[in-house]
């Protein structure tokens, strides 16, 4: 089992992962009932993305000894009416002036960034978009 949820009430679930003991708490969005207080679910679903992409690129880059610390990532999430759902993942990479990194290098990482496990198992029919800044 990776994770155990509890709905607290007011529309507010206590998610715990096992394995650590961390919890999230997740608040439906203000544009479906919710106070919008914390993460939706939906919002834990765009950030996964973009944690999964600099993650999978970090790891990419330790073969390297390139050091992505300080990489920052902004996620937007974009839904759609009917049926409600995320219609498009929008994920701007801004990397910064030291990166390490040759030509060749920043090419594998776009191409891990389009590749990562959560990229991979979302819907084809979720747009991601992902944009990469080299400061």
């Amino acid at each position: 089992m990776t994770s155990k949820i509890i709905y607290k009430g007011v529309l507010r679930a206590a998610c715990e992962h096992l394995q650590s003991g961390t919890v999230i708490e997740t608040d439906a969005p203000t544009d479906n009932k919710g106070k919008g207080a914390r993460f939706s679910p939906t919002d834990l679903v765009a950030t996964a993305l973009g944690s999964c992409i600099i993650t999978t690129m970090a790891i990419k880059t330790e073969d390297w000894n390139v050091d992505l610390s300080g990489t920052k990532l902004e996620v937007t999430k974009i839904m759609q009416a009917e049926p409600r759902r995320i219609s498009e993942i929008k994920v701007d990479i801004y990397f910064t002036q030291n990166l390490a990194a040759d030509e060749k290098q920043k090419t594998i990482l776009e191409r891990v960034a389009h590749t990562c496990p959560v990229s991979k198992s979302l819907h084809p029919d979720l747009k991601q978009t992902i944009n990469f800044h080299y400061i």
